[in-house]
């Protein structure tokens, strides 16, 4: 066979496939084919999901009121319409979680069992200062791979009075007033900011009743259901006292 009638192929390169060819210099692109065959696909996968939902907290003098949406989203689809965010950790305290479902409902179970255990050893209940110092562990231990969880623990403390403790991913915390969190956390907070801290006003700071808290959470919810496509269907509001049952309540959000 002369030089010029012979064809030169590509050389083989092994691969867990089987031989391959192996070409050399720039590689011609189909316009029809999208990456299928001529360029390798990266893949990735993400423990991660995030289902949404906004949580808030305000605290009074002998009272502690905390509401959570109870729409559970994946991207733009809806999952579920009725689903808590409220979880009683102790008879004085109560975690709201948004984030990742998952993620939320292993931190619960990992909450509860360790509660368990405390009064196994203790022959009580933990105080909610001792609850919120367990959650805050808890993330810590978990912080190199984090809980997917956006955490309020509101409760009473020894002294009846009430407590709101905010915490980020790995476990920081801060114990305020009020507080929000999850993806309406920034259109929840400045109407908090206004009512309840008082900020920007010259007026005296009020004394408010826990009707009066109820309706301002209530407001600060329709306002999140508004502009959050992940906020809405309903809010779902725990109200503790000193010396008092539990009251929960449901108010209707915006559903789509």
């Amino acid at each position: 066979m002369s030089m010029n009638k012979m064809t030169l192929l590509p050389p083989l390169m092994a691969s867990s496939e089987g031989s391959v060819p192996f070409r050399l210099g720039p590689v011609e692109e189909d316009p029809c084919d999208h990456g299928i065959t001529s360029r390798p696909i990266e893949h990735r996968f993400s423990p991660y999901d995030f289902n949404g939902g906004t949580v808030a907290a305000i605290a009074g003098d002998d009272y502690v009121v905390v509401a959570a949406d109870t729409r559970l989203s994946s991207g733009y689809e809806i999952l579920s319409r009725d689903t808590t965010k409220l979880h009683a950790v102790t008879t004085n305290c109560v975690l709201a979680s948004s984030g990742c479902k998952t993620d939320v409902d292993q931190l619960r179970s990992v909450l509860d069992i360790r509660g368990k255990i405390y009064q196994h050893n203790h022959r009580k209940s933990m105080s909610t200062p001792s609850v919120a110092q367990m959650l805050s562990n808890t993330l810590y231990y978990k912080r190199f791979f984090p809980y997917y969880a956006f955490n309020l623990l509101a409760g009473l403390d020894q002294e009846g009075k009430g407590a709101v403790y905010s915490y980020d991913a790995i476990g920081s915390f801060e114990r305020s007033q009020y507080s929000a969190n999850g993806s309406g956390q920034a259109y929840v907070i400045p109407l908090l900011d206004n009512l309840i801290g008082n900020r920007n006003r010259t007026t005296p700071k009020p004394d408010l009743s826990v009707e009066e808290v109820v309706e301002i959470l209530k407001d600060a919810f329709l306002n999140a259901g508004e502009r959050d496509i992940y906020t809405g269907d309903q809010v779902e509001i725990i109200v503790l006292r000193k010396d008092q049952p539990v009251s929960r309540q449901l108010f209707a959000l915006k559903a789509d």
